[in-house]
């Protein structure tokens, strides 16, 4: 990866509060109130996906979200492969006004494996 990209991720990732699988998982089953969004490309998305995810990609998520929610409280958490692209994602959420914006830490690939 280029150094640039990792700066920009680790930069992202002190804005973005991450959450484990094992606390997506409580959340879900607790029956908390959240959106869950699968960032990744659709050839990704055909692999899997989390159940209850929506998939948007992260090229065009600032364009949809209102889709998804117009309520800048919403509680979202954004995956992406391994982690780096749903913190990007979430940095860009909340520089639109969403203050309670969650990346799953390790992304599709840890969640997997867990």
């Amino acid at each position: 990866m280029m150094p640039e990209f990792t700066q920009l991720v680790n930069e992202a990732k002190k804005e973005v509060q991450e959450v484990g699988p094992a606390e997506l998982k409580q959340m879900q089953q607790s029956g908390e109130d959240f959106v869950l969004i699968d960032v990744r490309e659709s050839e990704e998305v055909a692999r899997g996906v989390i159940p209850g995810a929506i998939a948007i990609p992260r090229g065009v998520l600032e364009v949809r979200i209102d889709q998804v929610t117009t309520d800048k409280e919403k509680k979202m958490v954004l995956y992406c492969g391994g982690g780096s692209r749903s913190a990007l994602a979430g940095w860009m959420l909340k520089k639109m006004g969403f203050k309670n914006i969650l990346s799953l830490a390790g992304g599709y690939g840890g969640w997997s494996k867990s």
